[in-house]
């Protein structure tokens, strides 16, 4: 199975020159460590950050400079910092031509779920929402399956909508997969998992066509 840090590294290979970014919270926030050689890509973070960079070294932090998700980023030359009003102008504007979610549900239909589990606390849905009714481009990365191994790939998902019929791809610890007319389309899985595997660990309609690749990263 892939590691969180592969599950960036194979997102980061759908990265293209040119292209603005928004990284979610959690495992996308880690695609910045991972762009591939000659891609040039600006990376956004919707508390208000245009040109995010990798991460710092130990030592290297500066608290002042974080992400969305409150973790210390680094900036690219060229960055600039703005409030949160012109942030979501970019965003509702469809000026971000990729957007890198993580999920807790997805359906095979593309509906995402990745904002509340009711009876839990939360502080408010982030910026989500905004993100997956303005973007073209929605990939989820997430794990397959949840701590009690239960799919989070699903024919319909349990938890209160952040968007409907809008992720394009998903990739997990398992397996890469399109969401198609039909289901999800497996596209590769990782090495040394089945199709079996992931036939399993998928409630969702899956739809396996031919030989089926191993990831690469």
């Amino acid at each position: 199975m892939l590691t969180k840090q592969q599950i960036a590294q194979r997102i980061a290979q759908e990265l293209e020159s040119g292209w603005y970014v928004n990284l979610g919270i959690g495992i996308p926030t880690l695609i910045a460590n991972y762009v591939p050689e000659g891609i040039d890509v600006t990376f956004q973070s919707e508390n208000g950050i245009l040109g995010m960079g990798p991460f710092p070294f130990d030592g290297d932090e500066d608290a002042d400079l974080i992400n969305a998700g409150k973790q210390t980023i680094t900036a690219m030359p060229g960055a600039c910092i703005f409030d949160s009003a012109t942030s979501f102008a970019m965003i509702r504007g469809k000026h971000i031509q990729l957007t890198v979610l993580g999920a807790m549900e997805v359906s095979d239909q593309g509906d995402i779920a990745n904002w509340k589990i009711p009876g839990k606390m939360v502080k408010g849905m982030g910026g989500a929402m905004d993100l997956v009714a303005s973007a073209d481009n929605i990939i989820v990365a997430m794990m397959h399956t949840n701590k009690r191994g239960k799919s989070k790939l699903l024919k319909q998902c349990s938890l209160p909508l952040t968007g409907v019929r809008c992720v394009k791809k998903i990739v997990t610890n398992l397996a890469v997969l399109d969401v198609v007319d039909g289901g999800f389309k497996l596209l590769e899985k990782a090495p040394g998992v089945t199709v079996e595997d992931v036939q399993n660990a998928t409630e969702g309609r899956l739809i396996v066509e031919g030989e089926v690749p191993d990831i690469k990263i």
